[in-house]
């Protein structure tokens, strides 16, 4: 794969017809269509979108939220972490190593990072160092959190 660029999208129209795109799939569990409606204001730079394209194509996304250390229930020691929603590769490119770029720009923020895996990507999270938080009802509310933690950062321990 030669040199691959990951890159702040935009909030608007213009990126809301690529999303437009990736939703044709019947991926509606991920579809970031309604999060950029949410925030459209017209060229906004504070977007929490990010993509990888090919030529004018993107083909690749990724949501990644910024959490404050007074919301941490998962690290110690608690501290501002990523949460990072809807990574989502077009089927064609699927398997060619744009989900590994996109995970590993995330982590280069050297930031604790949670994730919600989609149904059969658990394999994927695990090779990319992710494991399972400890769950907790109340904090968790059925989700199935998976986690990944820079050096020096380790697992909050169950208040159960």
């Amino acid at each position: 794969m030669e040199s691959v660029k990951v890159e702040k999208l935009m909030i608007n129209y213009k990126t809301l017809e690529k999303f437009k795109h990736f939703k044709e799939y019947g991926n509606q569990e991920l579809s970031m269509l309604e999060d950029l409606e949410n925030n459209m204001i017209e060229n906004q730079n504070d977007s929490p979108f990010y993509g990888i394209y090919v030529g004018d194509s993107l083909i690749a996304r990724m949501s990644l939220y910024k959490v404050k250390k007074k919301y941490d229930f998962y690290f110690e020691p608690p501290q501002d972490y990523l949460t990072l929603w809807k990574l989502e590769i077009l089927p064609e490119y699927q398997g060619k190593g744009y989900g590994k770029v996109l995970v590993n720009f995330a982590k280069s923020y050297q930031l604790p990072i949670k994730t919600n895996p989609r149904i059969n990507s658990h394999g994927f999270w695990e090779k990319m160092g992710f494991q399972k938080a400890h769950y907790e009802m109340e904090r968790d509310l059925g989700e199935n959190p998976l986690i990944w933690m820079p050096e020096g950062v380790k697992e909050q321990e169950s208040s159960n």
